[in-house]
């Protein structure tokens, strides 16, 4: 249970055991799918099982699914089916409004809601959206439903196109409300405000606010507003007959008709613009996609071709020969006039998806609410397990309290550039990207990235050259390297990265999208070198499964340790899950269990494992061990019925590199376990190595995970 507590009117001390809360919205359009999103972040970082459930949803008959609930179901990944997360549709409701049944009307919706809650720890309710037949007495009917279901009420009002006293006057109604239908009322979330009048409304919110609330002010953030081309896509049922699926994810800006000659068409083109034209003028089509060819012109997000028409085989191949040009074309049958129509009837809403516009909306939440405050009214506390969700959450937000400078050496790589703008986005870290200045500008403006905020240094042209040779030079004399050796080694990306680190210039290095692993790590063992106490340079995975998360070591750098490496690891990996919030209870693996096994392979574990516990008592360390053993709770009460460790590792450590890598990506295709890493352990300084496979996330977590390293050799 959670407890809640707020001041009531007569300033009395009122305490609630809850295990929900409800966010109801005053009026359309206030944006509540942000604070739903926000809040739910907040609670999926804290608690296993939370639910989602809205009593009544406004779907039309040509829609499978509620935005909300399919957005948060999806982000989230909740283990529910769509219709067991809301109560009525708008159209049940109203049947039993227009028969005078409002008792059978709630009971319906609590029905749904207790067959929820009983799967649930918590549920965050979302109240209704003022479309359709319920609209007039709306806000009163959440605030009814929140009675019966025994939820805290936090409400959204907009503050879009209001002054200051009509904010005001908005929440006072709220509170008459609320206190009328004696709901727990928490406080208020005032969102779309202006920028220009977050001074005034925060002093009249004080000053008003005499029952001591809990009041947030979010401003207004345009870009949220804004239609991707996936959802236009989507919105108009269009074909699309080129682009990949990266361009989808564009801002579309504006849109125009492009019912005229191509030197109007092109007058009239901006950024991000979206281009609806007849599909026979092939003109224009060819006009815009030279466009896409040119740096004199700005780049528009997609071409919309109107009457069902479509290029012949002949243009379809010349289009086709230009390879992954930034934009996207569809194919509609209505209209040209009937298109833009459908067009500006189109609202923007958030996509799980849609990793750069979820990033923007976290990194705004995040940057205007407080966490702690929100945790402090549901009074959340620390939770003993560490679900994949909770890691997540704890590495944004851990990387943000303490902003760490990483240095990402390869700025020719797309997924590099994107990943940089969803950590700006989310405001967590500085990034430095090394590369071309001009070009790298040039490649985020093609691939319609905003990458306000990092800074760029190129290899070849930078105050750094001379000074990172010299220090270099003197490191490594001993080893053969000349002046003009160093000097040239200097131009490596590598090379220039680590040294930055090194000389405190960055606080972290990111690389091996584009390098081999021995390419990025080498220079760190060079001269960044390993911690005192510790033989050599390891590596972890974090193995986020459903219900948990996990350390494997070492996958990644050392082929066959021995038994004083192997205990290093062991040591290293259990510091890694300390920062990173798991306890450390390490299973050193063989394929014995015990005292029985014999053999050098299994010696060298018992070996390690008795070193380890030498080096640190103060850990748990079970070993020799295996897999199951160390994993199943049912398995270690036949093989370790009074282990520590056994059943419930959380650290496993690999008898060797063959063992380790095979092992890992074996249990991440068969489990389907999100594999983090690999985690660079033992060095100095933090520098870690990406697989050339790797995804944007993988890049954005890696990146974090470096900048918490960053921070712990701060202490």
């Amino acid at each position: 249970m959670y407890l809640c507590s707020l001041k009531n009117q007569h300033n009395r001390e009122l305490y609630i055991m809850s295990k929900n809360l409800y966010i109801a919205a005053a009026e359309a359009d206030s944006g509540k799918s942000l604070i739903v999103l926000g809040i739910m972040n907040i609670l999926s970082s804290h608690i296993s099982k939370v639910g989602l459930f809205r009593p009544v949803i406004h779907m039309q008959e040509a829609q499978k699914f509620d935005h909300d609930i399919e957005l948060v179901s999806k982000r989230y990944n909740l283990p529910f089916k769509h219709d067991e997360m809301y109560g009525l549709t708008s159209d049940q409701a109203l049947e039993y409004i227009q028969a005078g049944d409002l008792d059978n009307l709630y009971t319906e919706i609590i029905n749904k809601y207790k067959k929820l809650e009983s799967q649930c720890d918590f549920v965050l309710i979302e109240g209704t959206d003022y479309k359709g037949s319920l609209k007039p007495f709306e806000f009163d009917f959440n605030a009814t439903i929140a009675n019966h279901l025994g939820a805290p009420v936090l409400s959204v009002v907009s503050a879009k196109d209001k002054s200051v006293g009509d904010i005001a006057d908005t929440l006072e109604l709220i509170k008459r409300v609320l206190k009328y239908e004696k709901c727990t009322y928490l406080g208020n979330f005032v969102n779309r405000a202006k920028i220009n009048q977050l001074k005034e409304t925060e002093a009249m919110i004080k000053r008003h606010n005499a029952d001591n609330e809990t009041h947030f002010i979010i401003p207004e953030l345009e870009s949220l507003s804004k239609l991707t081309v996936r959802q236009l896509s989507n919105a108009l049922k269009a074909k699309r007959i080129y682009g990949d699926d990266v361009v989808l994810d564009y801002d579309i800006n504006d849109f125009a008709i492009g019912a005229m000659s191509i030197e109007n068409v092109l007058k009239n083109a901006e950024k991000g613009m979206l281009i609806i034209m007849p599909g026979d003028r092939v003109d224009v089509l060819i006009g815009l996609f030279m466009t896409l060819l040119s740096d004199s012109f700005p780049k528009i997000a997609g071409i919309v071709l109107t009457g069902g028409y479509t290029p012949n085989r002949e243009v379809m191949r010349l289009i086709e020969g230009i390879d992954k040009l930034p934009v996207a074309i569809f194919s509609v049958d209505t209209d040209t006039y009937e298109t833009a129509l459908n067009v500006s009837k189109i609202k923007a809403v958030l996509a799980p998806d849609n990793e750069r516009r979820m990033a923007e909306a976290f990194g705004h939440f995040e940057d205007h609410v407080d966490g702690n405050k929100v945790k402090d009214l549901v009074s959340l506390s620390t939770p003993g397990l560490v679900t994949p969700i909770m890691f997540e959450y704890e590495l944004f937000e851990r990387a943000r309290a303490n902003k760490k400078h990483i240095v990402l050496p390869e700025g020719n790589d797309d997924r590099i550039l994107r990943a940089a703008e969803i950590l700006l986005k989310r405001n967590v870290v500085d990034i430095t990207i090394l590369g071309n200045e001009e070009e790298i500008y040039k490649q985020a403006k093609n691939l319609h990235l905003q990458l306000d905020g990092v800074h760029i240094i190129d290899p070849f042209d930078n105050d750094l050259i001379n000074d990172y040779a010299a220090t270099y030079y003197n490191l490594r004399k001993t080893k053969g390297i000349t002046r003009q050796m160093a000097h040239d080694i200097m131009y490596d990306v590598s090379y220039l990265g680590t040294m930055m680190v090194y000389k405190g210039h960055a606080d972290g290095m990111v690389s091996g999208a584009a390098h081999t692993t021995q390419h990025t790590i080498r220079p760190a063992f060079e001269f960044v070198k390993t911690k005192p106490g510790f033989s050599i340079v390891s590596s972890c995975f974090f193995m986020c499964f459903e219900d948990r998360v996990l350390v494997y070591g070492d996958c990644a750098v050392n082929p066959n340790p021995n038994s004083e490496q192997l205990a290093d690891i062991a040591i290293s990996s259990a510091d890694t899950a300390s920062v990173f919030g798991i306890e450390p209870r390490i299973a050193m693996l063989s394929y014995s269990t015990g005292e029985s096994g014999k053999g050098a392979d299994v010696d060298k574990v018992r070996k390690a494992t008795e070193i380890a516990r030498n080096r640190r008592p103060d850990l748990k360390i079970e070993g020799p061990i295996q897999y199951d053993a160390a994993f199943d709770p049912t398995v270690a009460k036949q093989k370790m019925p009074n282990s520590e460790v056994a059943g419930k590792a959380t650290i496993y450590i690999f008898p060797d590199l063959n063992t380790g890598n095979n092992t890992y990506k074996a249990v991440q295709r068969a489990a389907g376990a999100v594999a983090v890493g690999p985690v660079s352990q033992g060095l100095n300084k933090p520098v870690n190595d990406l697989s050339r496979g790797c995804l944007v996330k993988d890049i954005v977590n890696t990146v974090l995970i470096t900048a918490i390293q960053a921070q712990e050799e701060d202490k």
